[in-house]
């Protein structure tokens, strides 16, 4: 598969990842476009288009956590004056607390929860055990749940 279809394909994919992620539609904007430039660039070998989604995958998670670590670094404004316009009030609070979430925790309960990954292609995306996913789910859904206000 020719790597620019491939990106085609997901560009929609690494979009809403990287709006989860960042809260921003330029930053997530930018973090597709970087992640396009960075398959341009490297040319990985992909065995298939599962590796090449995976990849591609991995490449925006990492892009958005270095956008993450700039924005700790060189804060501007807070995420809770941003407008998620897309979705209602309700789901709106939910995403505000994802965004609160740590890192580790945040990438697990964005690929389950919102992108519908099984735990273990989450697993195979984020390089870590089967277990550790379960884990970062787990602890992801009582942070949320103690943010949202319900009982556990």
């Amino acid at each position: 598969m020719e790597i620019e279809l491939l990106f085609i394909n997901y560009i929609d994919h690494l979009y809403r990842i990287a709006l989860f992620m960042l809260s921003d539609v330029q930053d997530a904007e930018d973090a597709v476009q970087e992640t396009y430039v960075r398959l341009l660039l490297k040319k990985p070998r992909l065995r298939d288009e599962e590796h090449g989604k995976a990849w591609l995958i991995r490449v925006c998670i990492n892009i958005c956590k270095n956008q993450i670590r700039f924005r700790s670094r060189h804060p501007q404004c807070s995420i809770l004056e941003t407008d998620i316009m897309e979705f209602d009030f309700g789901e709106q609070e939910v995403l505000r607390e994802i965004s609160q979430l740590p890192m580790k925790l945040k990438s697990a309960i964005i690929l389950y929860a919102i992108e519908g990954y099984s735990v273990k292609e989450i697993s195979e995306i984020l390089n870590i055990s089967e277990a550790a996913v379960k884990k970062r789910l787990q602890r992801s859904r009582e942070k949320l749940s103690i943010q949202l206000g319900g009982s556990e």
